[in-house]
């Protein structure tokens, strides 16, 4: 076991999203102060994976290295599958790699935490200067509760394609009870109405606004910040039970040093757990903090025993159905694939800060309350859900509908050409899962991880309707051509919804497809083997 010389006044454990904002606005308050960030994953800086931002679906390509994939057990209510869950893995974590879509919880989701989880202090009202301070919203200006000043750019990006606006200019002229706003994410304002959508993006440079580029980057020239990327910390230091430093060994997908060596680093003032929800929990248990029963069982010293950590995990769970887009359409595949014809088409454009390299391909979206006839269209298993969760808080949006101009997966997998989805994912979903180590030493060994995606029929109820609502947008819209049948629910050849490999839209004033019970249990069904994380 070696140490890493002299000590750093602040550890953090990760480098995530969370990490780089913290530790590069204490280092821009105090360049003294010795800080080191450690991260499994690669750095960033630079680097056109992360500063262009259609390249995101690069990242979840199989020998991608700047996430990682946290396979969960095999559960009956995904159809027997083991999901594997994605987080970000590099410096800047998700906000390095996720969609770089722009979106805001509720007021009253902020207030939750003060009153029902017993964090005062934390309410909207404390929370909003804050969400303000971190952004500079090139969108619209003057609104009370946006930021203008901001390290984090918030711009519509740069191309407003015709898939983003063919849904906006669709769909409330197909749901005609609700409107379309200028700012879908007014956290008091904007739920349960049609916009445009804003992007962590530079309105001016195109680039992505991660927190990797704006707190750490900014400040390459403090020698006092150091960033050690290619390292998994393996356990929390404790001396009289006190956190002193850390314990943390090379990640072999991102380090070639190859070596198995315990390295050290003492802290003189703190250590922050910064791993995200898939690492912290580990982190901390590997430590000796969590359930006395899961440590004692495994080996670990207690230092605190404390039963929630890895508990309570909650996820975004949802679906990205896809459509054939027109061959007009303006998709981010041929990026994806890594076209040269469609790369060298947009270059140009992006160094002026604008075109499809600029663009996410998420141009609009709602944050969706279910009116009354829809709560019956849902069915009876949502309503507890919605009388005890919902109604209380007006401002709570149940699900999200948006447009994505691109093939969500494995290009490989699909024909070489344009598409889009409707995706739509439960905004509060109300199962909970949990994540714990299995080993007290292997930090690569898998964890006991169940995120209980679709354990609560509530959820279910509402993502079945989802896919109804979705595919009834999807085909109203110019771009549409049809759906890709394999990614799909599987329909009995004389149904309505039976899926068509080529097809036109129909009117915004079409009738419904005419869902059967048949058609309700293969939506189930797919539902179940294709429910990813968000």
């Amino acid at each position: 076991m070696s140490s890493q010389g002299q000590p750093f006044d602040i550890i953090f454990a990760g480098g995530g999203t969370t990490a780089c904002v913290v530790a590069g606005r204490l280092a821009a308050a105090d360049p003294s102060l010795r800080i080191l960030i450690i991260e499994a994953g690669p750095a960033t800086q630079d680097d056109l994976a992360h500063t262009q931002p259609a390249r995101y679906a690069t990242h979840l390509l199989p020998d991608s290295k700047t996430i990682k994939v946290v396979e969960a057990s095999p559960s009956e209510y995904v159809g027997g599958r083991a999901v594997a869950i994605v987080g970000g893995q590099c410096l800047g974590g998700g906000s390095s790699v996720n969609f770089v879509t722009y979106t805001r919880a509720s007021a009253s989701d902020y207030d939750d935490w003060e009153t029902k989880h017993g964090n005062p202090g934390w309410g909207y009202k404390d929370m909003l200067p804050y969400l303000k301070k971190f952004e500079t919203y090139d969108v619209d200006p003057g609104l009370d509760t946006h930021g203008y000043s901001g390290p984090i750019k918030v711009s519509r990006g740069g191309l407003y394609g015709n898939v983003g606006n063919d849904f906006l200019d669709v769909a409330p002229r197909y749901d005609t009870q609700r409107n379309v706003v200028a700012d879908p994410n007014g956290l008091v304002s904007g739920c349960n109405a049609y916009g445009r959508w804003p992007k962590y993006i530079n309105g001016q440079t195109g680039s992505r606004s991660d927190a990797a580029h704006h707190y750490i980057y900014t400040q390459t020239s403090n020698q006092n910040l150091v960033i050690s990327t290619g390292y998994f910390v393996k356990r929390i230091i404790f001396e009289d039970n006190r956190a002193v430093g850390v314990e943390y060994v090379p990640d072999p997908r991102t380090n070639a040093s190859g070596a198995h060596e315990v390295l050290t680093a003492r802290a003189t003032r703190l250590v922050v757990v910064s791993a995200g929800s898939l690492g912290s929990p580990l982190v901390l248990e590997r430590s000796g903090v969590g359930s006395k029963s899961l440590l004692t069982k495994l080996g670990i010293p207690v230092i605190a025993d404390l039963p929630g950590v890895g508990d309570k995990y909650q996820d975004h769970q949802g679906l990205f159905p896809p459509y054939f887009a027109s061959d007009e359409s303006l998709t981010l595949d041929g990026i994806v694939r890594g076209d040269q014809e469609e790369l060298d088409r947009w270059t140009l454009a992006w160094e002026k800060g604008t075109g499809l390299l600029a663009s996410n391909g998420l141009d609009a979206g709602i944050k969706l309350r279910p009116s009354e006839t829809e709560l019956k269209e849902i069915g009876p298993a949502f309503a507890s859900r919605w009388s005890d969760f919902y109604v209380p808080a007006p401002d709570k949006p149940a699900i999200f509908f948006g447009p994505l101009a691109v093939l969500v997966g494995d290009p490989s997998t699909a024909p070489a050409r344009k598409y889009f989805t409707i995706e739509y994912f439960v905004e509060h979903p109300a199962s909970f899962g949990h994540i714990h180590i299995m080993s007290a030493e292997d930090v690569a060994a898998p964890p006991d991880f169940d995120p209980a995606f679709l354990t609560k029929p509530e959820d279910l109820a509402l993502l079945v309707w989802g896919y109804k609502r979705s595919r009834e947008l999807a085909r109203r819209m110019p771009c549409y051509r049809g759906e890709y049948a394999p990614s799909h629910p599987k329909f009995p050849e004389d149904s309505e919804a039976a899926c068509k490999a080529s097809a036109l839209p129909v009117a915004p004033d079409a009738p419904d497809i005419r869902w059967t019970a048949e058609d309700d249990k293969a939506i189930e069904e797919y539902t179940r083997a294709f429910v990813a994380s968000f």
